[in-house]
């Protein structure tokens, strides 16, 4: 195989579609601003060879149209980041994967099956994953468990490495530190491909039982000892697992942590503090606070017996996604799995969690109004796009009413029948009343126009030029009539429809 078929055959994804990506020049938060849409089309390999040589960058779409992967990733978006680093600790850690450099600087790191996995299953440990390197909650791709392929939904997709392959700044990192070549990137993944049960069963460490129950992020930290920086929140967090595991006696047991795991311990005096605090009311896990953010594992610790209670269960939502038919049609993952949104449920809070409770079986907190729109705006910064085909817009099924009104049947045989509201053929032109034209759409039950906003349709129909002017015509009465009509240029409705060559004039019965 080629070069371009082998690299196409390592990100083989959903097959009907593909992303692209539009790149600004501005950047907001240390990353470049782009427009990333969905095409309904394959990737193909001429697709890829364009990607390759630096014409035309593509992304693929991991998960496929039984929700499973052959590839996967986790997208590692702060600045400034060590890629060399971050690849020296995973091959530390006995992580087969390829570190990649994303377009915006971070990182991008590829797993890859010789079959297919479930996307559900590669999330999970993934998520795992994400949590011991101290990036939990970076995006995952697949973002989602499963598409809603009969809604239309084709999932999200990941911007390929090696754009520009000769040039690239998306390049996979080597053990040595360096660049690789595409060539010695495939072989990269030809070495580090895994079966989807050695995945799963990647040893990742902390399966020791002396934190049994415990939220995944303090195993950790406990495992690895808490540095300075983190202790005090951390402590805090421990105390909140403590009093849940040894109610009687949390206060001691909070202590021994402290001086065993601490590097150095907490003064005895801020260890009193903190128990202070947390006998006077419950408190929860702090769980966006640092350095418990960067090792969160929601989806394992909601089943852990000290993890987070029904009371501290967020929701997790990402991966908004628009088909751009219309009216609208949203896509969002929420816990990892997707629902289906109008306009109006993606707009109100209650009405989001109306669709969540339908489609999901599950009541997410409303939030307020305020934050809601806060969340929903982050989220569109970067939305995927999915292409439709033009019927599907109020502009293509305008264009469609228009081109039946002027070829119908009722055609107007001479001017005079424009009164009667009839398209009249003349001089390669369709003239017709604009009242006509209204009447006709709404007995076809498309009232999602204005006049005003025909009008603006008729006139790009002629590019913008002279549309609408006066028709003067001699009545049976032999009267002059001027009439006020609007044109397009004649719609050709002729098909040509081949000779069929009858082999015997039997009657086939």
């Amino acid at each position: 195989m080629s070069l371009a078929e082998r690299f196409m055959a390592a990100f083989e994804g959903f097959s009907a579609a593909h992303g692209q990506t539009q790149i600004s020049p501005e950047r907001r938060a240390g990353k470049q601003k782009a427009k990333s849409y969905i095409v309904r089309k394959p990737l193909t390999l001429e697709l890829i060879e364009s990607h390759l040589s630096g014409s035309w960058g593509v992304g693929s779409i991991p998960i496929n149209e039984d929700n499973k992967c052959r590839f996967g990733a986790l997208d590692i978006d702060q600045y400034p980041l060590d890629i060399e680093a971050l690849d020296r600790k995973l091959r530390g850690s006995r992580i087969p994967c390829v570190v990649c450099r994303s377009k915006s600087g971070g990182a991008h790191i590829f797993f890859f099956f010789n079959e297919w996995i479930s996307a559900g299953e590669f999330r999970d440990k993934a998520s795992e994953i994400s949590a011991i390197l101290g990036y939990g909650g970076c995006e995952i791709f697949p973002k989602q468990e499963q598409v809603l392929v009969e809604r239309g939904d084709v999932g999200n997709f990941i911007n390929l490495p090696y754009f520009d392959a000769e040039q690239t700044l998306r390049y996979a990192v080597k053990e040595d530190g360096d660049a690789a070549t595409i060539e010695e990137f495939l072989g990269l993944i030809e070495e580090r491909k895994l079966s989807a049960s050695e995945f799963l069963t990647l040893d990742l460490g902390g399966k020791s039982d002396q934190f049994k129950g415990w939220p995944p992020c303090l195993k950790h930290l406990l495992e690895s000892g808490i540095p300075e920086g983190g202790r005090n929140t951390t402590m805090f967090a421990v105390g909140t697992a403590c009093k849940m595991v040894d109610p009687d006696n949390w206060k001691t047991l909070h202590e021994t942590i402290n001086s065993q795991y601490c590097k150095p311990p907490l003064a005895a005096s801020e260890i009193v503090t903190i128990q202070q605090q947390l006998e006077k009311k419950e408190y929860f896990y702090p769980c966006e606070q640092q350095p418990l953010a960067s090792h969160c594992n929601k989806s394992l610790c909601k089943n852990q017996k000290y993890g987070i209670g029904p009371a501290q269960q967020s929701v997790d939502l990402a991966g908004l996604s628009v088909i751009m038919s219309e009216p609208r049609l949203w896509f969002m993952d929420v816990n990892g799995r997707r629902l289906e949104l109008t306009t109006e449920e993606l707009q109100v809070p209650l009405k989001f969690q109306r669709a969540c409770m339908e489609q999901l079986n599950f009541m997410p907190q409303a939030m307020k109004p305020s934050d809601w729109h806060t969340v929903v705006n982050e989220m569109m910064t970067n939305l995927n796009e999915i292409e439709v085909p033009q019927e599907l817009t109020y502009k293509g099924q305008f264009t469609e009413h228009l081109e039946g009104y002027c070829t119908g049947n009722v055609q107007a045989q001479s001017a005079e029948e424009l009164l009667l509201g009839k398209p009249y053929t003349d001089d390669s032109k369709v003239f017709f009343r604009l009242d006509g034209l209204m009447n006709y759409l709404r007995n076809k039950r498309f009232d999602e126009y204005t006049r005003a906003q025909i009008q603006e349709r008729i006139k790009e129909i002629n590019s913008g030029e002279e549309c609408h002017g006066t028709k003067r015509f001699k009545t049976v009465r032999g009267e002059w009539k001027t009439i006020r009509v609007w044109w397009v240029p004649e719609l050709n409705t002729e098909v040509n429809i081949p000779d069929v060559y009858v082999e015997s004039s039997e009657v086939p019965f």
